[in-house]
């Protein structure tokens, strides 16, 4: 009998290349490597982690520290400022009330401290109101409950010498003062609180409360919405720093490529072994690309928690910059998780595309550990950088063209930054072909160097690109200050040197405005002597020069000088090109105090000024008589060239006079005495204040002792602000992109080198010394950061010319204040410090010359 026939059912096929096991065999094994060679990828680690790092903090300090929209409407969703006289006032806000029913009203008055320029608020506000709670806290003791109270800022309390329990008399009323208050959404605000329906003459106040669903333009006159205050900042901190971030990762990649090709091919060997056993293409891709996966992962996790621990410990110095209070947990979270995904596909990106190199070599060349041999790929990246470059120089142009910064400009301004970006990366392979071949004639070890670049270029040309990307941003940066700084119709920068305290008569630094003197006694036919002030005024004026050379002496200063003004002013006939700062009258004591000798002044010049560039300004026009001497020509900035004969001067002549004073507030620019007399100024000219020059910086002590003594005089003053100046923005630039440049370069030199330890190894045995190894290295560091940083200066030169060449405020005139020194230094330092910090550190013999190391 046959014994029966037991059928078995067929065996599963198995999938090709090993299927999902196999991909979490080598992605297990991807992740192993990182562990065993975490110090190989240290420098990638730590290049991630700290471009997360900085994001994160920068980030919380761009978009934390600017004014939110609760600082303007506390937690209403509308607005209402209205101001004016008090009755006017005060019909409004009623009806506003009548029309909104729940309304929280802030009624202020303005006084002025004594002594000082700066001013502070009178104001009454509910503390207990349903919108404007956020603009109020208390720092000690109680808010105002009724008649005859008042809080105060601790400004207030300081300046007037307050103390709760006290009594202060503010606003011609003596209360008694029973608490300390704050606005913590603005530090800076200075004001004494009292009680609702306890200020009877405010003449301005701000009306909170929400009309939802309600166009604001129905609303009446002077009504802001929530949604309008946060459209109309299309150009806003977040926006910055996502930008900011998206290239920072950018930068990531191009190191990466490079950190992640010598991790490929140092583990040559071992991929041929895989492959050997059957691991298919798509395995040898992903055990790259699941390494560079992780390595994002663990240095964005690291860079994130490096950001916070930073942000939290900068916080306070951040909230006493950004002078409103900040939340720890603060943060824009959108901002930080972008940066965190993009950390990670950069890392991914980086490591793709070695990843496909390595896929492709055959078996027997990898378990030889031969690298595939590079491909010529000049030409074609040569025509994609180039259309970049054009593409980035058109857009920044659209960018340029808007003035009123919205979205279109807003879009073009990054993509052009980022085509600009794209169009580096890829000129940087070709321009190490280039620079291959242009050292053909150069010593063997400097043309070795040149040449292993071109080799190489899979990881030198991202180095060289990151390189350049980083001395772009300090360009743009220096160029940018520059073309705005050095503007010298709206001019920028410190208002007086530290040195420096201006006391100014009840007039201010614009008196031909505020009131007019009969002419002054004169020396002569178009003699402009220091003038008389009106009888009306000279007893005030007496006591204010009384108290002027009290404060110079007190501060061991010389005479002051005397400021007189006139009813004229300077406007430029461009649009949006208004004059800012006053104009004063060169008196022949002003000239001799700053050293001017009369004879040095042309006899047809209107105007002295020490503004670089301002002789040379086309459209500029002098306004006087009554309207001017405001500080904007009258017009704005908006009159027609050449202006009309009457009450104005087209195109008067400007005479450059460095000896002038730089500060904003000090006498940079002043009216000759030809202009005096041509335009018949005399009865116009009114004694302002008078420049104090200390012999050494003014002590916070010594200002208040000023503020003081002015404020019996009826006088105020005015000492140096913390505006920075133009060298302190173009340095610090400078100095980062210096720092970042250097970074990368160690770096990068760090694997091309380890990449060609081979031919150390060759050269130290056919007795090659220590000089040859040191001039491998400092030759290598020189190239990539001198080509750096000619690429980014270019760039960042580029970029300019295309923004300010469609620019209507400025134009091309923007460029001309170019800041030579810190480009050069960027120029010449960064790769002579390259140069010299490698010649330094690679002295050290190679070891292993008999034998290549294990892999």
């Amino acid at each position: 009998m046959n014994a029966p026939v037991i059928e078995r059912p067929p065996a599963a096929r198995r999938p090709e290349g090993g299927g999902l096991p196999a991909r979490r065999a080598v992605i297990r094994w991807a992740i192993r490597l990182l562990r065993r060679e975490w110090r190989q990828q240290a420098l990638i680690l730590a290049l991630i982690a700290a471009a997360v790092a900085a994001t994160v903090i920068a980030s919380a300090v761009a978009v934390a520290t600017q004014p939110t929209t609760t600082a303007q409407f506390g937690t209403a969703q509308d607005a209402a400022t209205v101001s004016g006289p008090s009755a006017q006032v005060t019909a409004r806000v009623a009806a506003l009330r009548r029309q909104f029913g729940r309304v929280d009203v802030i009624e202020t008055r303005t006084l002025p401290f004594p002594g000082s320029v700066q001013d502070y608020s009178l104001k009454a506000q509910d503390p207990h109101g349903p919108y404007g709670g956020p603009l109020l806290a208390l720092a000690s003791g109680r808010y105002p409950a009724g008649a005859g109270q008042v809080a105060v800022t601790s400004g207030v309390a300081s300046a007037l010498r307050l103390a709760v329990g006290g009594t202060a008399t503010i606003g011609g009323i003596t209360r008694t003062v029973t608490g300390i208050v704050t606005n913590p959404q603005d530090l800076l605000d200075q004001f004494a609180l009292v009680a609702p329906g306890q200020l009877p003459d405010p003449d301005q106040a701000t009306v909170l409360f929400s009309a939802p669903g309600t166009d604001p333009g129905k609303l009446g006159p002077g009504v802001t919405s929530v949604g309008q205050a946060a459209s109309g900042n299309v150009i806003n901190p977040q926006t910055i720093s996502l930008t900011a971030a998206t290239l920072g990762m950018l930068l990531i990649a191009l190191v990466g490529v490079g950190g992640f090709t010598v991790m490929a091919q140092r583990r040559l060997r071992a991929f041929g072994l895989l492959a050997a056993q059957g691991a298919t293409t798509q395995d040898l891709r992903l055990v790259v690309q699941a390494n560079g996966v992780a390595t994002g992962v663990l240095g964005a996790g690291l860079g994130l928690l490096t950001g916070l621990a930073g942000w939290l410990a900068y916080r306070p110095t951040a909230q006493a910059s950004a002078h409103h209070v900040i939340g720890p947990w603060q943060l824009p979270w959108t901002v930080i998780v972008v940066a965190v995904v993009l950390a990670i596909a950069a890392s991914y990106f980086a490591a793709s595309r070695p990843a496909r190199a390595i896929a492709r070599i055959p078996v027997v060349a990898a378990l030889a550990g031969r690298p595939p041999a590079p491909r010529a790929t000049g030409r074609v990246a040569g025509a994609v950088g180039t259309a970049f470059l054009v593409a980035a120089f058109l857009l920044l142009g659209v960018a340029g063209a808007s003035t009123g910064g919205d979205g279109k400009a807003v879009g073009a301004l990054v993509l052009g930054f980022v085509a600009l970006a794209v169009a580096i990366a890829a000129l940087a392979g070709p321009a190490l072909s280039l620079i291959a071949r242009l050292g053909g004639r150069a010593p063997v070890a400097v043309r070795l160097a040149l040449r292993d670049l071109a080799r190489y270029r899979a990881r030198s040309g991202p180095a060289l690109a990151a390189i350049a990307l980083s001395t772009l941003i300090a360009a743009v940066v220096c160029v940018a200050s520059a073309a705005r700084f050095g503007n010298v119709l709206d001019y920028a920068g410190p208002n007086l040197t530290a040195s420096q305290v201006v006391v100014y008569t009840a007039a201010g630094p614009y008196g031909g405005i505020t009131r007019a003197t009969p002419p002054p006694a004169q020396g002569g036919q178009g003699k402009a002597g220091p003038p008389s002030s009106a009888a009306s005024d000279a007893a005030a004026d007496a006591k204010a020069a009384t108290a002027a050379r009290a404060i110079a002496t007190s501060l061991g200063a010389g005479a002051p000088v005397a400021l007189y003004s006139a009813a004229a002013g300077l406007t430029h006939a461009g649009p949006g090109r208004n004059w800012s700062g006053p104009v004063y009258v060169a008196t022949p004591q002003l000239l001799a105090a700053f050293g001017i000798a009369a004879s040095a002044v042309r006899p047809d010049a209107d105007i002295l000024s020490m503004r670089p560039g301002l002789p040379s300004v086309s459209q500029l026009e002098l306004y006087y008589g009554a309207g001017a001497g405001s500080g904007d020509g009258g017009d704005g900035g908006q009159g027609a060239f050449p202006c009309p004969a009457v009450s104005c001067l087209a195109a008067p002549v400007v005479q450059a006079a460095g000896q002038l004073p730089s500060g904003t507030s000090a006498p940079n620019t002043v009216l000759t005495e030809h202009a005096v007399s041509a335009l018949h100024l005399g009865p116009t000219l009114t004694l302002s204040g008078w420049l104090v020059q200390a012999p050494r910086a003014v002590t916070a002590a010594q200002a208040t002792s000023a503020r003081g003594t002015a404020a019996g005089a009826g006088a105020t003053i005015e000492t140096r602000n913390s505006i920075p100046s133009l060298s302190v923005i173009v340095n610090d630039a400078t100095t980062f992109g210096i720092a970042l440049a250097l970074a990368i370069l160690a770096m990068s030199v760090g694997l091309v080198r380890s990449e060609s330890g081979r031919d150390l190894r060759t050269l130290a045995a056919t007795g090659a010394g220590g000089a040859t190894r040191r001039t491998l290295t400092a030759a290598t560091a020189f190239t990539l950061a001198f080509s750096g940083a000619v690429m980014g200066v270019a760039g960042g030169y580029l970029a300019a010319i295309g923004f300010f060449r469609t620019s209507q405020l400025d134009g091309l005139a923007a460029l001309g204040s170019i800041p030579v020194a810190n480009l050069l230094l960027i120029l010449l330092g960064t790769p002579l410090l390259a140069a010299a910090a490698g010649w330094l550190l690679s002295g050290r013999e190679p070891s292993m010359i008999t034998r290549q190391p294990p892999d």
